[in-house]
């Protein structure tokens, strides 16, 4: 899947997996580390609102998981906003993240 905002094929890695590895595994798990506490406080608020923006974390965690190549073009474009006509009035608070389903503010 290329959606056409990325041209060619990725440039292959001058790293081998195993200095790929062992240089940003510590980085990368901090940052799921992060990702886990974050649901956590989110969950433990006991409040059965769902959220788009949580649900489109989901969304990306699914992805994640893919065996397939260019999951960080999938994620970015599972968080983006695919539509191009404009909005009639932008609301106050800034980018959300995520996309709000369509009637919802952002």
């Amino acid at each position: 899947m290329n959606s056409g905002r990325i041209k060619g094929d990725m440039p292959e890695n001058s790293m081998t997996q195993q200095e790929i590895v062992d240089r940003y595994f510590q980085e990368h798990r901090a940052k799921v580390l992060d990702i886990a506490a974050f649901l956590d406080r989110v969950d433990r608020c006991h409040e059965d609102r769902s959220d788009f923006r949580i649900e489109a974390l989901m969304r990306c965690i699914e992805e994640l998981q893919s065996d397939k190549e260019n999951r960080t073009e999938r994620i970015l474009l599972l968080l983006s906003d695919q539509t191009s006509d404009p909005i009639e009035h932008a609301g106050e608070k800034g980018a959300s993240g995520a996309v709000p389903p369509r009637g919802e503010p952002s």
